[in-house]
């Protein structure tokens, strides 16, 4: 029988069971059980978020997935800040590297500046553009 495929466009409330499965099979195939959410964030004085990171630790490698800073704290070192935060907690959780990609209008400069290495571009990504695979050794 062929499977009814649903295509969508907003966030599926069943994202967490599909990233939860997908640990689970990567870890039986693996052995290695040790993933862990990674999340930082800062606030402004009225509790909002200004600045924010997540990723995640598996198996010795720390992966950044989103970095975001509010315009009106960009080149404060509050990036800066959440990235070395993030570094300090990869090494706590005993990972050998951190790994990214950005795009190239994005902050390819800002993480060569960090000490991240440009491993690998994908080209046309967005059309007009590229993306950027990043990798930073801890040890």
């Amino acid at each position: 029988p062929r499977a009814k495929i649903k295509i969508r466009n907003d966030i599926d409330p069943r994202e967490a069971f599909l990233e939860e499965s997908l640990y689970e099979f990567n870890s039986e195939t693996t052995g290695i059980y040790d993933g862990e959410l990674l999340n930082a964030s800062t606030e402004n004085e009225a509790g909002a978020v200004v600045a924010a990171l997540n990723g995640h630790t598996w198996g010795g490698c720390c992966e950044v997935l989103n970095l975001w800073v509010h315009e009106d704290l960009r080149g404060a070192g509050v990036g800066s800040a959440l990235m070395q935060a993030a570094e300090q907690e990869a090494v706590r959780r005993g990972c050998d590297q951190i790994d990214l990609w950005t795009h190239i209008f994005q902050a390819p400069k800002f993480y060569e500046k960090l000490g991240f290495q440009r491993l690998a571009p994908i080209p046309e990504y967005p059309i007009g553009h590229e993306s950027i695979i990043y990798i930073k050794h801890l040890t």
